[in-house]
């Protein structure tokens, strides 16, 4: 009976340590998801405003190019360090050199044939009805050379999260590169460069940013190496990169199909219907991606957490840590998805002349987003659980319905029909890995818990964002309104809620910092 209890009572220190590692490393990329998420809007501000809508549509398609594309360079394998790389630390530190030496080959390998791919295929762009064609094709072009150094540098920071370098991964990934874009960008289009000449701005902090990123995996390897007192060998043996090659392949699969799912419905818009349009869809679509802040905060620190409690086969561990950092996602990632939607026309005027008319679609988007969050972090479980094969089934079904609602949709309906697409998608590529995550591994999420995680923005957020809209209407005032009657509430009823809803962690973590 007391070795029952002492499991028991282990089993909670065990759990509740993880809730706090989870509060710590949540805070520190948190805090940089938000600095990636403040300089992408400024990246799209900065292209919306200088060159316009088409000019804007332009660098963005040849950004959701290199974007797609180069989640297929990396083969998989920024994704397979992050699952291998704990595994590693817990049984076989000397194979964490080799493992690293022989990413880095595969997704060099792979970026250099993608590069070559993109340069071959970009003229497609040219050989459309629109003005602007020739344009695409040539910034495509530019950026595609990129693509090498881009996955390595991905690769990296994979290795990176995976050691449990949390801060390095945020200051290079999440701070350093999207700060330096934006202000690169400014400066190449202020100064009267042409679309090439900015997209190949945006592409250029990319060997600054691998140079860091090498630099900070090797310090990382070599402490591990000296804590375990071993020195590792270059090249892994078989049955390492036979491990690697067996995740990562399904994952390249799963990784280019999730990132076409983000970004290809910009291409297609851009496609269908032109350069101006695409530029409003972009934007739009883009101030969602920069209100992911929450989802990409988590799931830099869980995934790795995933993979070893899962290795050490603590699923009640897991099951915990994943139903508390889904209740953490609903209720801090869906507030400013119930701004946006709410005052949409309002920041899309922020962007310049015509940009409004994507209202609808940003609405459409962040109803998409809210939803899907109440899944939490489900992919990083399926993924970490080994069966990347499964996420990149899900991914190729979500694809394919996505393309044909954009083909179906976009003629009619323009940037709504596009958002529409892609919001169901999401819901049903989170419907599928949860399904998928009960039957293998035997853990559900808690809807009770998550739904009254949700419940708490609904009611001091959404409902009061619609009646200071509905009293003031879609105006820049009824935004700061609105907003600051939503924080107030908001965190009033967090303060009197906090251990229904975890906070104790974060409040604990936040005093110490």
């Amino acid at each position: 009976m007391s070795a029952v209890g002492d499991a028991g009572s282990s089993d909670g220190v065990e759990a509740g340590s993880d809730r706090r590692d989870l509060a710590r490393g949540g805070i520190t990329s948190f805090v940089g998801s938000l600095i990636s998420a403040i300089m992408g809007f400024a990246l799209t501000v900065v292209l919306a405003r200088i060159l316009g809508d088409a000019g804007s549509g332009v660098v963005l398609q040849a950004i959701a190019v290199f974007t797609v594309v180069l989640s297929f360079a990396r083969a998989g394998m920024d994704s397979a360090a992050v699952w291998i790389m704990p595994r590693l630390v817990h049984s076989d530190v000397g194979g964490i050199r080799g493992a690293i030496s022989y990413m880095f080959v595969v997704s060099a390998v792979s970026g250099a044939i993608c590069s070559i791919i993109v340069a071959v295929a970009a003229p497609v762009f040219a050989a459309t009805s629109h003005a602007d064609g020739g344009l695409v094709a040539e910034a495509v072009t530019l950026a595609g050379w990129f693509i090498p150094l881009g996955a390595l540098q991905l690769v990296a920071m994979g290795a990176t999260r995976g050691l449990g370098g949390v801060l390095p991964y945020v200051a290079v990934g999440s701070v350093g590169l999207p700060t330096v874009r934006p202000i690169a960008v400014a400066l190449v289009a202020t100064a009267g460069g042409s679309f090439a000449a900015v997209t190949l701005a945006w592409s250029f902090p990319l060997p600054a940013a691998l140079i860091a990123s090498v630099f900070v995996l090797r310090s990382q390897i070599r402490r591990h190496e000296r804590a375990a007192g071993v020195t590792g060998t270059w090249w892994p043996k078989k049955p390492l990169r036979q491990q690697i090659f067996r995740y990562a392949l399904p994952r390249t699969l799963s990784a280019g199909l999730e990132q076409s799912l983000i970004w290809f419905d910009v291409i297609l818009v851009g496609l269908i219907s032109g350069s101006a349009t695409a530029g409003i869809y972009g934007g739009a679509s883009r101030f969602v991606a920069a209100g992911l802040v929450v989802d990409s905060a988590l799931r830099v620190v869980v995934s790795p957490r995933f993979s070893a409690l899962l290795h050490l086969n603590k699923l009640r561990q897991l099951e915990d840590l994943y139903r508390t950092a889904a209740m953490w996602l609903v209720l801090f990632g869906a507030p400013l998805y119930f701004l946006l939607g709410v005052f949409a026309p309002v920041v899309l005027g922020w962007l310049g002349p015509g940009f409004d008319t994507g209202s609808v679609a940003l609405a459409i988007l962040c109803g998409g987003a809210i939803l899907t969050f109440a899944a939490g972090n489900i992919h990083s479980v399926l993924l970490m659980s080994g069966r990347s094969g499964w996420g990149a089934f899900n991914k190729a079904v979500v694809l394919a319905i996505n393309i044909i609602g954009n083909l179906i949709l976009v003629p009619i309906a323009g940037p709504a029909g596009a958002a529409s697409a892609w919001a169901f998608c999401m819901l049903l590529d989170a419907v599928l890995a949860a399904i998928e995550v009960r039957r293998f591994l035997g853990v559900r999420l808690n809807l009770t818990s998550v739904g009254y995680a949700l419940l708490v923005p609904i009611l001091t957020v959404g409902v009061p964002a619609m009646i200071v809209r509905l009293l003031l209407g879609a105006t820049l005032l009824g935004l700061i309104v609105g907003s600051v009657i939503s924080i107030v509430l908001f965190l009033t009823w967090c303060r009197f809620d906090r251990r229904r809803l975890h906070l104790a962690d974060l409040a604990l973590m936040a005093r110490s910092r």
